[in-house]
């Protein structure tokens, strides 16, 4: 598969500006006092996965997406620094500092909920589906969710009634515990579902399935077209299972930065790698596996890719700046918006 300079260019930065954005997050935690209270995650590893689907959107389709909601708003178009702000609870934060990291939500970007909750959303993007069918116009709803959410009454209800109704949803499964050999294809065991592949489950209900190795940029974003034009099209919903390798930094209960913020000669020199990271990058890191396919191929040097980043991080520091200076919320502020 081949695709121009441009396009390329196009989705390595906005890979490279999630990533960047991602450890600024981590930095937030690990080098501040008070900015991040509690846990939170990141979306460091999956990169491919979420550019790719949201490349396939348009701009009035909705998505629904999960605690893992960082990249999936800045690759929908989101506001560094409105994203940042929210995460540490800023009131120039999307949602004026109240949603904080697990709920980072722009309506005006179609991203109409996320949540902490396992599964949380999948319902809300059947019934927006629901109302996409009703109002007879040409909207897809998008939902991620964790393969863990498999496990959740919630999600066999809604694949049922999106099967039935044929709702426009595609239903996209983040599976960030693939190891390197099952991520084309094959069968993850698991101890919790009796199914061989976690595909069976929807075909199963008649919904069309697929598998994707979500390190693949290019695989990532010609799939998601693919499958989004046809529930677009009419064909009710679809369910894409990206597999990606978890990034070791995800170990245990709060981000690591192995070695500190990842650098590009790691891309194309794995063994400069601190260890954990040494065979991830070689082998999982969409990003790093990117980089050298593009370079390889011609659409971009190494010296583009250095200066891309010098930019990325400079947008970044200037984003996390405006986070960190916009005001917190007020104690009085916080009964604005309560219904009941």
């Amino acid at each position: 598969m081949s695709v121009s300079a441009e396009t390329a260019i196009k989705n390595l930065k906005m890979m490279l500006t999630i990533r960047r954005a991602e450890e600024k997050v981590i930095s937030f935690a690990t080098e501040h006092t008070g900015l991040i209270r509690g846990h939170y995650h990141v979306y460091i590893g999956q990169e491919a996965s979420g550019v790719g689907a949201c490349n396939a959107l348009g701009p009035k389709d909705y998505v629904f997406t999960t605690h893992r909601n960082h990249g999936h708003v800045i690759a929908r178009g989101g506001e560094l620094g409105r994203v940042l702000a929210e995460i540490i609870g800023r009131s120039d934060g999307y949602n004026g500092g109240r949603g904080g990291t697990f709920h980072v939500i722009a309506p005006h970007l179609g991203i109409l909920q996320t949540s902490g909750v396992v599964g949380g959303c999948m319902p809300l993007a059947a019934g927006a589906a629901f109302s996409i069918k009703t109002r007879k116009t040409d909207q897809v709803s998008m939902v991620f969710f964790g393969d863990g959410s498999m496990e959740e009454g919630a999600f066999y209800e809604t694949i049922n009634m999106a099967a039935l109704w044929k709702l426009p949803v595609v239903f996209v499964c983040e599976n960030n515990g693939a190891p390197l050999a099952s991520r084309k294809g094959g069968e993850i065991p698991s101890d919790s579902l009796n199914a061989k592949r976690l595909i069976d489950i929807p075909t199963a209900l008649g919904i069309p399935s697929v598998i994707l190795d979500g390190a693949d940029m290019e695989a990532c974003d010609a799939l998601m077209k693919d499958v989004v034009g046809k529930v677009r099209a009419g064909g009710g919903p679809a369910f894409v299972e990206s597999r990606i390798t978890r990034w070791p930094g995800n170990a245990g209960s709060f981000p690591v930065l192995h070695g500190g913020t990842w650098r590009i000669d790691w891309a194309f020199d794995p063994g400069k790698a601190p260890a954990p990271l040494q065979d991830w990058a070689q082998h999982s890191d969409p990003l790093s596996l990117y980089m050298r396919d593009c370079v390889a191929r011609g659409l971009v040097t190494c010296g583009d890719l250095a200066r891309m980043d010098t930019a990325v991080v400079a947008q970044v520091n200037e984003a996390a700046a405006f986070a960190v200076a916009s005001p917190p919320r007020k104690a009085e502020s916080a009964l604005e918006h309560v219904f009941a």
